[in-house]
């Protein structure tokens, strides 16, 4: 396990127990967990990157679209994909287009 995988789940464990994510607690619990040779700059950088944030909620949404797709509603969502669509049915055109000119690549 690499060094900030040890952050990232002492934050989790913090957030678990419903602590607040500090520099100092990350330290001692991957400290605690046998990573000594951390940076000490990462504990920082991890704790004021999770301040206010709610990591349970960071991590049921690792997957899903960003907030703009979703506050847009199903609605855009379908027609982004009609818009994917149209521009695939223009390409295979383009495509079709080139054969017709009655030369390939190895004419």
């Amino acid at each position: 396990m690499s060094a900030e995988n040890a952050i990232v789940y002492a934050a989790l464990i913090l957030k678990d127990d419903n602590l607040e994510v500090t520099a100092d607690k990350l330290q001692t619990l991957t400290k605690a967990a046998g990573f000594t040779e951390i940076e000490p700059i990462w504990y920082s950088l991890y704790a004021k990157a999770l301040d206010g944030q709610d990591v349970k909620e960071l991590i049921w949404n690792v997957g899903a679209p960003s907030a703009g797709a979703a506050a847009a509603g199903p609605g855009a969502a379908a027609a982004g994909g009609e818009e994917a669509k149209e521009d695939e049915k223009k390409e295979e055109e383009k495509e079709e287009s080139d054969e017709d000119m009655g030369f390939g690549l190895f004419d």
